[in-house]
């Protein structure tokens, strides 16, 4: 028994071990419910609480849930980055007072059951911080108390502040009636209604006016907003256009743009038509990705692939959704561009561009450790406030910030501030489990230690704080601001400043719309928290 007890109280192999079990017993759902990836903590929970009981004193190396904090939040913030600034100019106003909304309802909530239980307030600021799961919340709370209890009261409501918001966002669907496939479509919907669909027709030119004249002397993509990418002549093969091509009466024309410019194209062209345009073996309509890093954030127009090798391009894919060929559209790492050209410009269009999966899914780390130093720099600085106390954003505050901002900008000199797809979701999934892991060990191994000092009634009160907000914060959501379901759970977890929280929501749906939501509220959040336990603490 002793061995057993080395060997499972050994920090690599326990490691492992909960990982295992945790991965394992998360696949099995039960009513179509299953844990995933957070089953990791119940594990972890029950692990730090069995070595407990057998007399054994074992907690991981902090800088395991570190490391697993940082790569967690960085991922997030790079993958949430390119939607986050669009999403709070649409709704960014709604998710943050839905956020800021559950910490000031956790505030009154443990003022009056404070009062209500004769609580002291040293304590009670405690059960706040742990409820919400803030660490910077509890080192305010402990500053602005100078007393130990705090950290009691955050040891004690923590556990259940990590599993009821688990457990809530899991249950919640079901409880406010909210099905994640419809709410996936209505996301999806909103995102691509914010940007118009991009499709193609063909057009007969019937106007007088046009006969005889330039793609260059009609100026058509500044006059329409779309762009020709095939011109067929009657009896004649298509080719590729260039800006020194001549229309004429009777030749059909293929336009790529939104509806709107393609109305804009019958306007200034002639009618549309069912009449196909053959391809020609004297062109080339391909796709290419960008993966050369001297084009990175050039627009098109800086392109300049019309002039330089008589090709057109004709739309741009970004993250899954079509984009309008603007002149003015800057070009991302991974974008996909469709173009039109001849086959002799292929080859120069391709070295151009680069055109490399293989380069565009090699995962680099000198973005994630730069932008890790970054985010921790930022983290570190004191922000004063009224009354000569001071706060920081923490590691992560300030990596998520970090990331999010390095994101859109998406290139510095020779750093692409990029993550694949891929190499992004096994980053976000090795970094998750790193800070489940000794996040549930800890909470475990004061399970049983608090409950025969304090009883149950300080859990109880923990737990209330943790609920009362949460359910709150959904009826307001869903029934007043009417908020996608996805992107409400999103806020009530960074409102909640609950990263594992996250992760169940996160593994409810393929959308980034929890992500989002969350990397949007979470600083105002911590914010608010801070404060709030500043004054609380100081009662």
């Amino acid at each position: 028994m002793e061995f057993l007890l080395d060997f499972l109280g050994t920090d690599y192999i326990a490691l492992f071990i909960i990982i295992g079990i945790g991965i394992f017993l998360g696949g099995i759902k039960i009513k179509g419910v299953s844990f995933d990836s957070s089953a990791v903590i119940f594990v972890a929970i029950f692990y730090g609480y069995w070595l407990n009981i057998q007399g054994v004193e074992f907690e991981l190396p902090e800088i395991i849930q570190k490391i697993g904090l940082l790569l967690f939040i960085f991922t997030i913030g790079m993958q949430a980055g390119p939607s986050f600034f669009e999403v709070f100019k649409s709704q960014g106003a709604k998710l943050i007072i839905l956020a800021v909304l559950s910490v000031v309802i956790g505030t009154i909530t443990t003022a009056l059951l404070s009062i209500g239980f004769d609580v002291d307030y040293k304590i009670s600021v405690g059960l706040l911080t742990g409820a919400l799961t803030s660490t910077p919340g509890l080192a305010a709370a402990i500053e602005a108390s100078n007393s130990p209890l705090a950290s009691i009261g955050y040891g004690i409501a923590y556990p259940f502040g990590v599993i009821g918001v688990i457990l809530f966002v899991k249950l919640s669907p079901k409880l406010f009636g909210a099905k994640i496939s419809k709410e996936e479509e209505n996301y999806i919907r909103e995102a691509q209604s914010k940007i118009p669909e991009v499709t193609n027709r063909n057009f007969e030119i019937t106007n007088d006016n046009i006969e005889g004249r330039t793609i260059k002397d009609l100026d058509i993509r500044m006059m329409t907003k779309a762009n020709i990418s095939r011109i067929m002549s009657p009896n004649t093969m298509s080719v590729a256009p260039t800006a020194e091509a001549i229309l004429h009466k009777g030749d059909v024309v293929k336009a790529v743009g939104t509806e709107e410019a393609l109305k804009r194209v019958e306007v200034l062209l002639g009618h549309s038509t069912d009449v196909e345009i053959p391809a020609s073996g004297l062109m080339e309509v391909k796709w290419y990705v960008v993966s050369r890093r001297n084009v990175v954030n050039k627009s098109l127009k800086e392109l300049n692939v019309k002039r330089n090798f008589k090709a057109t391009v004709t739309r741009v894919r970004r993250a899954g959704i079509d984009l309008s060929a603007r002149p003015t559209l800057k070009l991302r790492y991974g974008d996909r561009l469709l173009i039109s050209s001849s086959k002799g410009n292929v080859a120069a269009l391709s070295h151009i561009l680069g055109d490399s999966m293989k380069e565009v899914e090699t995962t680099s780390f000198l973005p994630v450790a730069l932008g890790c130093v970054v985010g921790l720099l930022l983290g570190a600085i004191e922000i004063p406030l009224p009354g000569g106390s001071s706060f920081s954003l923490g590691i992560t505050g300030g990596v998520l910030i970090a990331a999010l901002v390095l994101s859109r900008i998406g290139k510095t000199g020779p750093i692409i501030w990029n993550l694949p797809v891929v190499g992004n979701q096994i980053l976000r999934q090795f970094g998750l489990l790193l800070f489940l892991t000794p996040v549930g060990l800890a909470a475990g191994s004061k399970i049983a230690p608090t409950i025969n000092e304090y009883g149950l009634n300080l859990f109880g009160i923990g737990a209330i704080i943790t609920l009362v907000p949460m359910i709150i914060v959904v009826i307001i959501g869903r029934l007043i601001f009417k908020v996608n379901f996805l992107s409400l759970l999103g806020a009530l977890t960074g409102g909640m400043t609950s990263t594992p929280g996250l992760t169940a929501v996160d593994s409810m749906t393929t959308t980034e719309g929890p992500q989002v939501a969350y990397a949007t509220v979470y600083p105002f959040a911590l914010v608010t928290i801070i404060i709030c336990a500043q004054i609380l603490g100081s009662l």
